[in-house]
């Protein structure tokens, strides 16, 4: 039975039947949020608590898997980081209900981060310094780690999966492969931590006390670059003046190895190819040809080929680095 399929058995009902069999009474109607890989909802309950309800995807991760990331949260919890974790309602995080798994979050109010702030950048650097000081502090035995294979496996996916054009697969395909040869001779070994792991700035809200972080959905193992490059955008002057301000409070709770800037570009390259084989992977549940019709679209295809290659030449040139902007 596909993910998909149990999806369409989560009905309002089902849902509002799961959060009460916890003990937990929604007073409001269920505000669904953006994401594409759970299903999430806003309500307040009849304590006048405001609560996020996670239902997992079915057949992605294990229990196993879902509890260490708990496990990650309460410790980031306990250092006093500003993050979302689960709540604990007799003994328990991870709730089962028919085929669904579901935990409960308190909800985080804020606004959206504003990357082009230098002042809740600072901030923003500060919280990740201390998320990585946890980070460092213990190790995933469960969850997968980040690595230059992934590039390989997303990109076998593509080239597996009917969504590409045929009259385009040779040159994605070849597109592909350069990009992937790219990121593995330009792979460094570093040390590996707990990471966040999906540190876009949507998943930081700007809250009256501070950033606040949100979706612990992708965390694993790997270089502290992957929580901090996503945080860059504009021309180089640009991007150097963010990791300066970044980087600065960062170091004041955990040392950065420079040597990681020369994984910003891998890894953007990882990421264009991942979040192609995720759309391609997810297809046959309906929100995702509702969500991404272009996807289906020969000018997509065309713009991933050159965007690909484009990247290519990007992970060829010299790293960003911290010299004076």
């Amino acid at each position: 039975m596909s993910a998909a399929f149990h999806f369409h058995t989560l009905t309002p009902d089902t849902i509002l039947d799961a959060i009460e069999s916890v003990g937990v009474y929604p007073e409001t109607g269920l505000t669904p949020l953006n994401s594409f890989e759970n299903r999430v909802y806003q309500f307040r309950c009849d304590r006048a608590n405001r609560y996020v309800a996670k239902f997992y995807r079915p057949q992605r991760w294990t229990d196993k898997q879902i509890l260490e990331e708990h496990a990650f949260a309460f410790e980031l919890a306990e250092a006093e980081v500003p993050l979302a974790a689960p709540v604990v309602i007799e003994g328990q995080s991870l709730f089962h209900f028919e085929d669904f798994r579901f935990a409960l979050f308190p909800s985080i109010g804020g606004r959206q981060f504003e990357m082009d702030n230098l002042d809740q950048l600072d901030a923003v650097g500060h919280f990740i310094g201390r998320l990585h000081q946890v980070g460092k502090a213990g190790h995933f035995s469960e969850r997968e780690t980040l690595s230059s294979a992934m590039a390989r496996d997303a990109l076998q996916v593509l080239l597996a999966s009917p969504h590409v054009p045929h009259s385009l697969m040779a040159d994605f395909a070849a597109a592909g492969q350069a990009l992937v040869s790219a990121i593995e001779s330009a792979w460094i070994k570093t040390d590996i931590l707990r990471l966040h792991g999906d540190l876009h700035p949507g998943n930081i809200l700007w809250t009256p006390d501070g950033p606040g972080f949100v979706d612990l959905d992708d965390a694993r193992s790997g270089p502290a670059v992957q929580d901090l490059w996503m945080m860059l955008a504009g021309d180089d002057n640009e991007r150097r003046m963010q990791l300066d301000t970044l980087l600065g409070a960062y170091e004041e709770f955990c040392e950065f190895d420079t040597r990681e800037l020369a994984l910003i570009e891998p890894l953007r390259g990882l990421r264009m190819l991942s979040h192609m084989a995720w759309i391609s992977r997810r297809w046959d549940d309906p929100a995702f040809p509702m969500y991404f019709p272009w996807f289906a679209e020969d000018a997509y295809w065309q713009r991933q080929i050159r965007d690909m290659q484009a990247q290519v030449a990007q992970i060829a040139e010299p790293p960003l680095s911290l010299q004076p902007f």
